[in-house]
């Protein structure tokens, strides 16, 4: 029966998006799961297709339907979280950002969104007749449950993996089947960390116990210090975290994560979607170690600070003397996304021990070579607050960490200023002063 149904719903890629309409809303895929067959034959369609809206998340290629179509008028691509490609969509007009509180999406689309159609990369279907979502797990089956049409991309290279709900979908909520064979799946080499990362990292390590519960997000900073825990002689840690990445590879291991200690999932590494190399998708295929769940669980701070000392490290762009940090804009041009950052930020406040950590290098260069302080007097102008000054705890540049709980105006002032560029911090002082947020007992 199920191989009956299988070969009824199996077509072509260019006969699945016939099911799409002018005007459509169609989720459409996220990170390294990216339907490519489907984008390719969709594209296709142009001249049949007019204000098609497909949201999706952190585009490693380009996109087939985007670059068919320079003039925005036949597709959009709505971002729940931008990468560089999406970066120079936007500046074209043709990308848009949506703003999220990662937690919440599933329920953004159970409760506030239209779709019309899915389109989803999956991994072969088992003999139970379920496809397996893979290396991402996220938002799919809330995507799914309120769709009108189903199509799934079966790539034969997608790792299955294990997990606790939602991370699948079978055959008979499935309206059409399109066969990819061996697609690979896109690299994410972890990026290389500077120097600044690297000091960054090292005010961040000794505050890591014994029995902690890991969360890194993107970057070089996360990298590097992943990279320090796996060297390091910390014991038993645990991983509830959002995106799985190579460096929980090399501290798993390197014999630094067990999760004995983790109180929800234990034993197991705890995500919701994977971006990496090789490496990962490999030693994520069937591995009953690992643990997939759909984002509104892995990122519940309710769900993740069950779990006693759970460090959430995370980068930002720039923080203002009031201690609110933005990692999402450069004035009104999004950068990145909010992502999962707020989430976790409340998560390790709410741990038993728990502690997150927002990273930033203390300066940056314009394009005309000039150095600018990213702790700011105020935010630039149009910039977004990803974390609100009452929810920050602790900041890190180069030049020190600094923990914002429970502080005064001229407080935080004076610790952000004490980690702030040396070139800078007789400006910073200055400027404080205007804002009524400095006292003459103030030390630097």
């Amino acid at each position: 029966m199920l191989a009956q149904e299988y070969r009824r719903k199996l077509v072509s890629a260019e006969e699945a998006v016939k099911a799409v309409k002018s005007g459509d809303w169609i989720e459409f895929g996220w990170a390294a799961s990216m339907p490519r067959l489907l984008d390719e034959a969709l594209a296709k369609r142009i001249d049949e297709l007019w204000d098609v809206k497909l949201r999706g998340a952190v585009l490693f290629a380009p996109l087939a339907v985007v670059e068919a179509d320079p003039r925005g008028e036949h597709f959009s691509w709505n971002s729940w979280h931008f990468s560089g490609i999406e970066r120079q969509y936007a500046q074209k007009g043709l990308t848009y950002y949506i703003p999220i509180k990662y937690s919440e999406v599933p329920r953004y689309l159970r409760e506030n969104l239209r779709t019309d159609v899915v389109m989803i990369q999956v991994a072969p279907m088992d003999e139970h007749g379920y496809f397996n979502f893979g290396v991402t797990v996220s938002h799919y089956a809330a995507a799914i449950e309120k769709a009108g049409t189903v199509i799934v991309e079966v790539n034969e290279d997608m790792p299955r993996v294990h997990g606790g709900y939602d991370h699948m979908v079978h055959l008979s909520k499935v309206d059409y089947i399109v066969e990819g064979g061996h697609r690979g799946l896109p690299q994410l080499p972890a990026a290389t960390p500077s120097e600044v990362d690297r000091r960054i990292a090292e005010f961040i390590l000794p505050e890591i116990e014994d029995g902690a519960c890991i969360q890194l997000g993107i970057g070089g900073m996360p990298s590097a210090l992943g990279r320090m825990i796996a060297q390091s002689d910390l014991k038993d840690l645990g991983v509830h975290s959002e995106m799985l990445a190579d460096a929980f590879v090399e501290m798993y291991e390197a014999g630094r994560v067990t999760g004995r200690r983790k109180k929800l999932d234990p034993g197991r590494i705890t995500w919701s979607f994977a971006a990496g190399t090789t490496k990962l998708y490999e030693f994520m295929h069937d591995n009953s170690l690992l643990a997939a769940y759909p984002v509104d669980y892995t990122n519940s701070p309710c769900n993740a600070s069950l779990n006693d000392k759970v460090f959430a490290i995370n980068g930002a762009l720039e923080v203002d003397l009031f201690g609110q940090v933005c990692s999402e804009t450069i004035g009104p041009m999004t950068i990145s996304g909010s992502g999962g950052q707020l989430d976790f930020v409340e998560a390790a406040y709410y741990s038993k021990g728990g502690k997150g950590f927002l990273c930033l290098p203390s300066t940056y260069e314009d394009k005309e070579g000039r150095v600018h302080s990213r702790i700011k007097p105020l935010m630039t102008y149009g910039s977004v607050v990803t974390d609100t000054r009452t929810t920050v705890q602790y900041v890190v540049t180069e030049y020190g960490k600094v923990n914002l709980k429970g502080l005064a105006t001229w407080q935080r002032a004076e610790a952000l200023i004490s980690i702030a560029h040396p070139d800078f911090r007789g400006e910073l002082i200055a400027e404080a002063e205007k804002l009524g947020i400095w006292r003459k007992s103030n030390k630097l």
